[in-house]
């Protein structure tokens, strides 16, 4: 088999299983631009479209739900501007009920109605105010440690380090309890400082950054340190300028981490003020549980900013993930 060939084959199997993965993602947006009683029809899946009948009562056309025809009648239910039924098993001429078809039919107004049934904009200010306090406070803190673990030499360096990775296999409701608890002793519990303080520090983006600052050559520390560079001089003005593709991908993956967040918000906080896009997301689904649509609606404008921000960092992504594995 040629190169041309194999490579034919890769692309086209990873575009397939790229398409499989954003089919729902096109079905989540074609659910929020379609009306309640066309998605409860199931007649559309991917297309938004909208069938209904219409009665010509003395020349002013009235929306209906036609039941059945017999000869030359048809039995109708009327419906007011809300679509509740009025008037039902009504006989009316079958020459006066006809169908309407709309395709597409994009209802806009849902994402509208969504953001205005539950306060959205709360949820989105607080989202956005935890995940970049817990930006700021997540790259300091693995800038300092892993310019340590990468570039200093100290006593068991490794095995704090590798003590630090082993505690990413340590699932979220393991110590969830211990957390509630520790935070109740210092009166952090219904706070800001809750959601941000515990996670100002990331194990993964210390390896990330780690990773990052032992590739780089060490001629340049050297080089640095004959100068007179300082070890927080070389962190400020040597190592930074060359880690822009690392700080940009420790970035998006902490935002998309805080902008996810579920459970941690939803036990260490009880205000309805102090809820995040997620805990309130949920709130909103037993309150219109029933509405498939404008859920659809809500979870499409929660997800669009964080994939907006993924897209324009994704270069930066691959060339950070390129040089973390250059060294061990």
């Amino acid at each position: 088999m040629n190169e041309q060939v194999r490579m034919t084959i890769i692309y086209s199997v990873l575009t397939l299983f790229g398409l499989f993965m954003i089919v729902p993602f096109i079905w989540m947006i074609s659910t929020s631009l379609m009306n309640q009683a066309e998605f409860n029809k199931h007649d559309s899946i991917f297309i938004p479209k909208e069938e209904y009948h219409v009665w010509n009562n003395a020349g002013k056309e009235e929306k209906v739900i036609l039941v059945t025809t017999k000869d030359d009648q048809a039995i109708i239910h009327t419906l007011d501007k809300d679509n509740r039924i009025v008037d039902e098993y009504k006989p009316v001429p079958k020459a006066d009920v006809k169908q309407v078809r709309k395709v597409p039919s994009l209802h806009w107004d849902n994402f509208t109605r969504a953001f205005k049934k539950v306060p959205f904009a709360t949820y989105f200010g607080n989202t956005l105010y935890v995940s970049f306090l817990s930006l700021i406070g997540v790259l300091i803190t693995s800038m300092l440690a892993a310019y340590a673990f990468g570039r200093m030499e100290f006593k068991g360096k490794d095995f704090f380090f590798y003590l630090f990775l082993s505690m990413m296999m340590v699932p979220e409701p393991i110590y969830l309890i211990s957390s509630y608890i520790l935070l109740d002793k210092i009166n952090w519990l219904d706070t800001y400082q809750a959601l941000i303080i515990p996670w100002c520090v990331n194990i993964f983006t210390i390896f990330l950054f780690r990773q990052h600052f032992k590739s780089l050559p060490k001629e340049l520390f050297e080089s640095a340190s004959l100068d007179g560079c300082s070890t927080f001089g070389m962190l400020w003005r040597l190592i930074l300028p060359l880690s822009k593709s690392v700080i940009a991908t420790a970035s998006v993956f902490s935002l998309i981490g805080s902008w996810n967040s579920f459970m941690w918000p939803l036990v260490m906080t009880n205000r309805p003020e102090l809820r995040v896009l997620q805990v309130g997301l949920s709130y909103f689904n037993q309150e219109a549980s029933t509405q498939t649509t404008l859920l659809m609606a809500a979870s499409a404008f929660s997800i669009i900013p964080i994939l907006i921000i993924f897209f324009m960092a994704q270069k930066q992504i691959i060339a950070s993930y390129a040089k973390a594995g250059l060294k061990d």
